[in-house]
């Protein structure tokens, strides 16, 4: 591999120095399809010399037989790597390539501009502190160049060059630039840029890329290397204040308590004061370790153990900060969000929320606002679909401790994961704490439900009772009530239809509402038993998160799961309402079973036939298991 440096070849020791030395810098390229985005990265890393002989005559060939340029070389096959893309000629996923000049060392990622694809550029652009955000000079600003420039803006970007591409194609037409210029000033005004720069270019040919273009003698700014070797990013992370998340609490044996983790911003040292804000405790530094020994300083970005003079409860995912300033510590928040998932957000749903090292599970409480990313307008609505963005509040079981994203974007951000699946399904920039949530808590209150439970004679529990509409739960729960007060039992009968004329009167049958439906019911039947009452609950309840979220509200052995498995073919014969038949001709929406999905219980506690079964032996059955 040639380089521009010749102390590669002459003392590798020295150039190795050097490079270790050099600042880094982030940056993505982004814009819509076919701007020349792979094109412009592969023609960087081509002048820069940072290509190996044998990538070079794979570049040949490729360029022969799937590239875009004829008999020329297709710069964009050093980065669209796989088989779709290259037979496309589009990027898929974000490619990320490491070059270097003589000023500094680059990461640079390669986004894709098709729309189904937004979710990879907010991952490409989650660590970048510059955006390059190409523009076709013959197409013009387009929507995806707005959608991309709003979620660099969103993810705090505040550099943003602005690389007209192509000009080789409008004969490098000063008029068709100054136009575009005018276009980006427009829709850039309220994104919160500090800086914005606009460079004629052709990535394809070079011009203005390494070395400044004969082709536009009009133009007297700079290249757009000597743009990215010289912008400095604001907001360094080593100038912010002290902050890290314990990732693991290090206890090899009784002489020895470190707390490691990954420095996010600022600066330590020993003998500095910090605190733990999840519970107000202080200590100070007493040395930094490292496997190559103790520092006497460590900055953001450095992987290390703190050893504390004191021994104060410090457990995986809490936070060290500098007292002076700290960060918030709240469980409940407002937060940008990006869904990144194929299904939809279902507020009131549970997902596990992860920030740094700390994780628990979340809930979107209310869904504010979505914004359209192409005109920038504040939308309602009750879901996010794939790649949409909203503005939403989110509680969750436990405080963290958080900085807002426009502070600090490394302590500001957080991840929400699907709790059955493990994908990662949406991405979030918190705004602020929401005040509510340091002025409520918990008030003492001297019956508890073991007490209220005793004077009743009888162990509390929930008979969650789900199957399709027509099973028969509603009538089998009924009966089983019935049964239950005859034995002198304390119960009550949340039914589905009931709850629908007071308390859920609001909702739909949206799988939203139905999420929502179910957690209401879950937080109700959860007040019923600390009571001390038996409560039988008959909902549809289609989806096992929400059966999930209303069995974890409870202490063990306290949710019974009862699944009426009647077929589908029999629950239709049924039909005492009339609903499958209005579903089947199409005059009911999301109708459960039909065109609304049922998720069936992987592991209830008792599974009936509703369908064949006598529905009084059914109910033996059940009071004989669960009451002897």
């Amino acid at each position: 591999m040639a380089h521009q440096s010749n102390l590669i070849a002459e003392d590798i020791h020295s150039y190795l120095k050097v490079q270790e030395e050099k600042d880094m810098l982030r940056f993505i390229t982004c814009g819509s399809v076919d701007d020349g985005k792979s094109t412009l990265i592969g023609r960087l890393l081509w002048d820069s010399k940072l290509i190996f002989e044998d990538q070079l005559a794979a570049l040949e060939v490729d360029s022969k037989k799937v590239g875009t340029q004829g008999e020329d070389i297709d710069y964009a096959l050093l980065l669209d790597g796989l088989q779709a893309e290259r037979e496309q000629g589009i990027t898929i996923d974000v490619a990320y390539r490491f070059f270097s000049t003589d000023k500094r060392k680059f990461i640079v990622a390669d986004t894709p501009g098709h729309e189904q694809y937004t979710r990879n550029m907010v991952t490409g652009a989650s660590t970048a502190g510059v955006a390059v955000i190409l523009i076709d000079a013959r197409k013009g600003v387009l929507t995806q160049t707005k959608r991309h420039s709003y979620l660099a803006s969103l993810v705090g970007i505040k550099n943003v060059a602005v690389a007209v591409n192509k000009m080789d194609l409008v004969d490098y037409s000063r008029e068709r630039f100054d136009e575009i210029c005018r276009e980006y000033d427009l829709i850039s005004s309220d994104l919160g840029f500090e800086e914005i720069v606009y460079i004629p270019l052709s990535a394809l040919k070079g011009d203005n890329v390494f070395d400044p273009s004969t082709k536009t003698p009009w133009y007297k700014g700079e290249t757009l290397l000597h743009y990215l070797e010289n912008v400095q990013v604001a907001n360094n992370a080593a100038d912010k204040d002290f902050r890290m998340r314990v990732q693991w609490v290090n206890r090899p044996d009784l002489n020895f308590r470190g707390f490691c983790g990954t420095i996010a911003s600022g600066v330590v040292r020993p003998g500095d004061e910090v605190i733990v804000p999840s519970s107000g405790q202080t200590s100070r530094v007493a040395k930094i370790v490292t496997m190559d020994g103790d520092l006497d300083e460590a900055v953001a970005g450095q992987a290390i153990t703190l050893c504390l003079e004191d021994e104060i409860d410090i457990s995986r995912g809490d936070m060290l900060t500098t007292p002076q300033s700290r960060p918030s510590h709240a469980d409940q928040f407002e937060a940008k969000l990006v869904w990144m998932h194929e299904d939809p957000l279902l507020p009131g749903r549970s997902y596990l929320l992860k920030a740094g090292s700390a994780t628990a599970p979340a809930q979107i409480t209310e869904l504010k606002r979505k914004v359209n990313v192409n005109t920038l307008k504040l939308e309602p609505g009750k879901t996010l679909a794939m790649n949409e963005v909203g503005i939403c509040n989110i509680s969750i079981t436990k405080a963290i401790s958080f900085d807002s994203y426009d502070t600090n974007r490394h302590t500001g951000n957080f991840i929400l994961i699907d709790r059955f699946t493990n994908a990662t399904v949406g991405a979030g920039m918190i705004d602020f704490p929401l005040r509510r949530a340091t002025n409520i808590h918990w008030q003492s209150i001297a019956i508890d439900k073991q007490s209220r439970s005793t004077l009743k004679n009888q162990k509390p529990c929930v008979l969650w009772f789900t199957g399709l509409s027509g099973s028969g739960k509603s009538t089998i729960a009924n009966l089983v009530e019935k049964k239950l007060h005859s034995m002198g039992k304390h119960t009550y009968l949340l039914d589905g239809d009931n709850i629908r004329h007071g308390l859920n009167r609001d909702l739909g049958f949206t799988d939203a509402d139905r999420v929502e439906n179910i957690r209401r019911i879950a937080e109700t039947a959860k007040l019923f038993v600390d009571a001390g009452i038996i409560v039988l609950t008959a909902f549809i309840s289609p989806f096992k998160s929400e059966r999930n979220l209303a069995r974890e509200l409870l202490d063990e052995g306290e949710f019974v799961e009862i699944f009426v498995n009647t077929p589908l073919d029999i629950c239709e014969q049924r039909d005492p309402k009339g609903l499958y038949k209005k579903a089947r001709s199409g005059e009911l929406k999301n109708f459960t079973g039909i065109d609304s999905a049922y998720e069936a219980p992987e592991n209830p506690e008792i599974v009936v036939d509703g369908g064949e079964t006598q529905v009084v032996d059914i109910v033996e059955r059940i009071i004989t298991e669960l009451f002897g």
